[in-house]
């Protein structure tokens, strides 16, 4: 299709822009579709929608304006505008710049006399005359008006060098060149089925609506389509893995399994002992294991998944396990070390840390067969790494790692069995409709002596009061920021200020500072003394939300608290009731909007990951929190699985008609059906094989 540079207003440069956004062609800015709408239409035509932004809109003659600079860097443009309800308040904000001057393009269109119309947020719910503006537009500019004024527009995710103006104006220049010709490729039956509206009507709709009505319409198609091609991928998927045959067999020798059994020191729980017999008895059969293992935070799933590798390992085979930071895989790799201890089993750690010959020579080693469990991240997946023998694949926190991510590793090994593993518990029919080609095993028992973490929320004072205290009574703790460094945001603490600020308060104390910035040797280094007690107070942003495991750490402390998510919050107070001490969680927050409250609520309310995880999937959505949309797994842009349970029905239960049917759509009416999952699944994405 035609090049996005040679859409009017476009050109070259703009297209660099564009291409950030994965922008490459006209159809690709067709179906950029929005993030959300504003209802910019007067006020006694405005319908709610929970996806529909209100946005105030200003008509007026400018009086008069009035330039300002701030005590920092900021300058301040006011605009005040005669309209027919009194007199109207307007303020453009800009960085200064000694170069030029930022405000010449407003001082050169706001005239005095000059009619204009605003829009942006009001700066006091109560006093919608007085806004924070975003966008004006002369009232006399019709062109301009037809797209941006007085009707639901179009929000976009932006990069820097577009603007949501300029993005509106492209998105309507395309439909105008294009949409008539976008097609459609679901068979005819299934839109009259489902009340679908046409495809070209309903693109047009997506972006620039008349009406509620042809909103919620034409977000209804584009889900179900969503939905449908996702089902149809993740059913072929599944259909192509249980299809095929491993040139390899497991025999449950004991050799390892049963000294690692006794070395435990503890008895396996039912969960753990029930998710042990199903991976096993996939990993006796014929086709490849793929299945996703959930538990809580501290359920055992390292014990299930190190029981899985030893089973490899009895019958010759390597495994691989793949984290998604290094902290997580040297935590891993500890603790592998520590359970294999005495048994003749080999297991490296491979990081980007490990460089030179120190690589090299593990590279060769694992090429000839002689390291049994390789441990690492991401670096794991790079085209220098190859096994002699790959058996099996574990990935721990798979919403980290990207559906190509997963393909890659597997691949590295010949009909190689597959375990994911999640500490973000999700409800079984989200778990299947997220990750359908997946058998799913849950462990929903924790270990005996495991003890609950009080949770409660409190102020900064409290709180670290709370952790000196801890501290002198031989406790240690975790003090958890949300960033590295300061921001402009006020309410907002950084791990760097606040080390610096700490180590005076705990006067006396250890204190440690733990981020992803700092040198790999660091790090492990901060860690380990941690772990050792001679850190007692560790400062940290939250990169060590999964897999640190430190018996003596009893108190854990997140401020800004408002800022993360249920399952950031869970993860993080995981990290102590490890040991025999009384634990405790403190949540400090600065501000209260959006759904904080509602969040902090929960955490308080509940310490089971699978409650929390039903509160969050109600309260933030399924992609938010299982990272979809971030990491590409799935080409959902309109669709969430939580909020759209019912049209989910509908799609796979057309699916499932579609594929029992014509199980390779090959019959003439499912062609564009298939071309669109060969474009999208198999060539995009490398989930499924219609070759």
């Amino acid at each position: 299709m035609t090049s996005i540079q040679f859409l009017k207003g476009v050109g070259p440069k703009r297209a660099e822009l564009f291409g950030r956004l994965g922008i490459e062609s006209l159809e690709d800015l067709l179906f950029y579709f929005p993030r959300a709408w504003e209802d910019r239409r007067p006020a006694d035509r405005k319908e709610p929608l929970p996806f529909l932004i209100d946005a105030p809109v200003i008509k007026g003659r400018v009086k008069r304006v009035r330039d300002m600079y701030t005590s920092g860097r900021l300058r301040i443009f006011k605009v005040f505008l005669d309209t027919p309800f009194g007199e109207a308040e307007a303020s453009f904000f800009k960085r200064h710049s000694p170069r030029f001057d930022v405000f010449a393009p407003l001082r050169k269109d706001l005239k005095e006399g000059r009619e204009i119309w605003v829009t942006g947020t009001p700066e006091d719910p109560l006093f919608l005359s007085r806004l924070r503006a975003d966008e004006y537009y002369p009232a006399d500019d019709a062109a301009a008006l037809k797209v941006h004024i007085g009707r639901i527009v179009p929000v976009y995710p932006l990069t820097e060098g577009l603007t949501g103006r300029f993005m509106r104006e492209a998105v309507h220049e395309a439909l105008e060149a294009g949409a008539a010709d976008i097609g459609d490729f679901l068979p005819p039956d299934l839109p009259l089925k489902r009340g679908l509206a046409a495809r070209d009507i309903s693109l047009k709709a997506v972006h620039f609506p008349a009406n509620n009505f042809e909103l919620v319409q034409a977000r209804r198609r584009f889900i179900y389509e969503e939905l449908l091609l996702l089902g149809l991928a993740w059913a072929i998927k599944r259909a192509q893995t249980r299809g095929a045959v491993k040139d390899f067999a497991y025999e449950v020798k004991k050799t390892l399994l049963t000294p690692f059994r006794n070395n435990l020191g503890f008895a396996l729980t039912a969960g753990q002992a029930h998710a042990i017999n199903e991976i096993f008895t996939d990993m006796r059969a014929p086709a490849p294991m793929a299945r996703l293992l959930q538990g809580d935070v501290g359920s055992g799933k390292t014990v299930v998944a190190l029981s899985a590798m030893l089973l490899a390992a009895e019958n010759g085979g390597q495994s691989v396990f793949a984290a998604p930071t290094e902290i997580l895989a040297e935590q891993h790799f500890i603790t592998l070390s520590r359970f294999l201890k005495g048994l003749k089993v080999r297991v490296e750690l491979l990081t980007a840390r490990v460089k030179g010959a120190e690589r090299k020579s593990l590279l060769a080693d694992l090429a000839a067969g002689k390291i049994d469990i390789l441990v690492g991240t991401h670096a794991v997946i790079g085209d220098g790494v190859k096994f002699s023998n790959l058996r099996l694949v574990v990935v721990d926190e798979q919403h980290r790692f990207g559906v190509r991510q997963r393909a890659a590793l597997r691949a590295k090994g010949d009909r190689a069995d597959l375990l994911i593993m999640t500490a973000t518990p999700i409800p079984r029919t989200l778990a299947l409709a997220l990750y359908g080609d997946l058998d799913l095993t849950v462990i929903k028992d924790m270990p005996p002596g495991r003890k609950p973490v009080k949770t409660s929320e409190a102020a900064e004072e409290t709180a670290l009061m709370a952790a000196r205290d801890e501290a002198a009574s031989g406790g240690q703790v975790y003090l958890v920021y949300p960033v590295i460094e300061e921001t402009e945001d006020e309410d907002m603490r950084s791990v760097k200020a606040e080390f610096e600020r700490l180590q005076g308060f705990f006067r006396g104390q250890s204190v440690g500072v733990l981020h992803g910035r700092l040198p790999g040797e660091q790090k492990k280094k901060v860690m380990e003394d941690f772990a050792a007690g001679r850190i007692r107070i560790l400062v940290a942003t939250q990169v060590i939300e999964v897999g640190i495991d430190v018996p003596n750490a009893t108190l854990m402390v997140i401020n800004n608290a408002e800022r993360f998510g249920l399952a950031s919050l869970h993860q993080l107070r995981g990290r102590v009731g490890r040991g025999r001490r009384d634990s405790r969680c403190l949540l400090v927050s600065r501000a209260r909007g959006g759904d904080s409250a509602e969040r902090l609520r929960a955490m308080v309310q509940t310490s089971s990951g699978f409650e929390l995880s039903e509160k969050d999937i109600y309260i933030r959505g399924a992609g938010e929190i299982l990272g979809v949309r971030q990491h590409g797994d799935m080409d959902l842009r309109m669709a969430d699985l939580s909020r759209d349970k019912e049209i989910l029905a509908q799609a796979l239960e057309d699916r499932d008609a579609l594929l029992s049917a014509d199980p390779s759509l090959s019959l003439k009416e499912n062609a564009g059906l298939r071309r669109r999952l060969q474009t999208l699944y198999a060539t995009r994405w490398h989930l499924i094989d219609l070759s």
